[in-house]
């Protein structure tokens, strides 16, 4: 299990810079841009830079949003960076090469391991970025083209060149993108093929940490919830979220009345300490499968086995056999079947 620490680091001060934006560079935001190549800034202080005109595109300045195009000249002002302390430990770089599904020119898919974050930052020293950069240095400008919760298990896709990253990007916005889930969810799910369709709202609880709650301030979000097996008094779910949203599989189970089990945000508290003493080592949630299409229209369809540790605790430790059938904890139906 991965442990937030501090850790110590150093810097460096880096002199003003112009950099010309190639190919692989084009399409993206400025933002996203300074991150990349400012890293360990803070993301406030980014974006204070660029209010205050000191990052110019091309003479001129320009908002956050802004997207640069191939031949732009970009000013990067002179700022104190982070190189680096301890490098991630070898034997945790090793172990995530063991995990990767596929990899080519372009893109590179892994079976993310449960309690590691996708990359560092918040007290986390590495996550699987800095893990993948550490072991393999030519995965320089390795990005993700999407996040899972550290928690989460799972297929994970990164793109190994920035053209590859914006025509994922925009795979995901022309909705072609199809992910595939497995949730262990509290209660009898007996209401067929749904689509919960309800709005989630990002708000900050104390300390800074990300809560979603279900407001019609929020944003459109979907998720096709179905039927795979019945233990007991859970039910094994297949989820396929059809927007992206924070946390959307967990909040839109919590609010249909089936909390994840093992899910210390927003699941049943009860139920996780029934769950934690039956040998629930976490939130049981697993990215079970990834497809989309390549640039020629064929179908990549990338599948991760469901993690060792959940299918050790599905069976050892509970039943089987499928329990009279109740309605759901609020007794609602959500979606068209």
């Amino acid at each position: 299990m991965q442990e937030k620490s501090p850790v110590e680091v150093a810097t460096e001060r880096l002199p003003v810079r112009k950099v010309r934006i190639d190919g692989e560079s084009a399409g993206q935001r400025i933002d996203n841009f300074l991150r990349r190549e400012l890293p360990g800034v803070p993301k406030g202080r980014l974006y204070r830079l660029l209010r205050r005109g000191e990052v110019r595109v091309n003479g001129g300045r320009v908002r956050a949003e802004h997207k640069l195009i191939e031949g732009d000249e970009v000013r990067i002002p002179p700022v104190t960076v982070h190189t680096g302390g301890a490098p991630p430990p070898a034997r945790a770089s090793a172990e995530i090469l063991e995990k990767v599904l596929f990899e080519d020119k372009r893109l590179l898919v892994i079976d993310k391991p449960t309690g590691i974050a996708v990359h560092g930052g918040s007290g986390i020293s590495f996550g699987v970025i800095e893990l993948l950069r550490n072991a393999r240095p030519d995965l320089k400008d390795l990005s993700l083209v999407h996040r899972l919760d550290r928690e989460t298990s799972g297929c994970l896709v990164l793109a190994k060149r920035r053209s590859a990253l914006r025509e994922l990007h925009q795979k995901f916005r022309d909705g072609v993108v199809e992910k595939n889930y497995l949730a262990l969810a509290v209660g009898d799910w007996q209401i067929g093929n749904q689509i919960i369709d309800v709005p989630l709202l990002v708000t900050n609880r104390r300390g800074g940490e990300r809560h979603v709650i279900v407001s019609d301030e929020g944003k459109s979000a979907k998720t096709r919830i179905s039927l795979s097996r019945r233990y007991g008094d859970y039910s094994l779910l297949q989820c396929a979220p059809l927007t992206g949203r924070t946390h959307q599989i967990r909040v839109h189970a919590m609010h249909a009345g089936f909390p994840l089990a093992g899910d210390e945000r927003y699941g049943d508290e009860e139920s996780n300490r029934k769950l934690k003493k039956a040998g629930l080592p976490r939130l049981f949630l697993h990215a079970q499968s990834i497809a989309f299409p390549d640039d020629s229209g064929n179908e990549l369809h990338f599948t991760a086995p469901l993690a060792a540790d959940l299918e050790r605790f599905l069976g050892s430790s509970l039943p089987h056999s499928p329990r009279k059938r109740q309605r759901s904890f609020y007794g609602k139906r959500y979606g068209n079947k």
